[in-house]
């Protein structure tokens, strides 16, 4: 519990961790929409950590949907439920408007399965959301993204 001017705030794992990631997602949303129109749109990425590999492909696509499968075998990781994993990172597709794949492929550290997984999912972001510097306008058909 945290106090603050004599009232409890309560703070709990699930709050704390889908509230910050719907707001990352909509900061996302709002920097895709202000951003040029010739964003790379696409982006995967693999990364390790020590036994642990994880894979994350993102489309930038105005289409939220999310598949996330970690593999955790643990009930948690320090404080944080580990099914809450997979629930923040819905929360962040949907509240970004992405499409998004995450899983790890192996590893036997849960905390390094999780940690792989959003240092993939970083990387793959990062490259999506890099302009192309070309003059083909938006990466759709339909010309629009947003």
């Amino acid at each position: 519990m945290i106090f603050t001017d004599k009232k409890e705030l309560s703070v709990d794992d699930h709050h704390t961790a889908e509230d910050t990631l719907l707001a990352l997602g909509t900061a996302l949303q709002t920097a895709i929409k202000a951003g040029p129109a010739s964003l790379t749109r696409f982006g995967s990425a693999y990364c390790p950590l020590d036994e642990a590999l994880s894979r994350a492909v993102v489309d930038l696509s105005n289409r939220p949907y999310a598949i996330i499968e970690l593999g955790t075998k643990r009930e948690k990781i320090g404080d944080l439920s580990t099914e809450m994993l997979p629930h923040v990172l819905h929360s962040f597709a949907m509240s970004a408007g992405i499409t998004l794949h995450v899983d790890c492929i192996r590893g036997e550290n849960d905390h390094h399965r999780a940690e792989s997984a959003f240092k993939a999912l970083a990387v793959a972001l990062r490259q999506a959301c890099t302009p192309r510097g070309d003059d083909w306008g938006v990466a759709s058909t339909k010309g629009v993204l947003y």
